[in-house]
């Protein structure tokens, strides 16, 4: 999923994307579009507020919805 989520934004932004490498997964990264870090998360990730986990980079946060993928980048 993070793969295609990765390429697609890639393509829209007319840039190379990469996956992360496995001491970048450490830090929550999961890849690169451009020089951007980003984090590819499902929407209901949000709702689990408790958890303890801190994301210092780019969220993508998305969903499945009628068999469509909606994706919701931050700014």
């Amino acid at each position: 999923m993070q793969k295609a989520i990765l390429a697609s934004l890639a393509g829209r932004l007319g840039c190379e994307y990469r996956l992360a490498t496995p001491e970048e997964e450490s830090k929550g990264i999961d890849g690169y579009v451009g020089d951007t870090a980003y984090s590819v998360k499902p929407d209901t990730y949000r709702a689990k507020a408790s958890l303890p986990e801190r994301i210092d980079v780019k969220m993508i946060y998305y969903k499945k919805n009628r068999g469509k993928l909606e994706l919701e980048i931050d700014d």
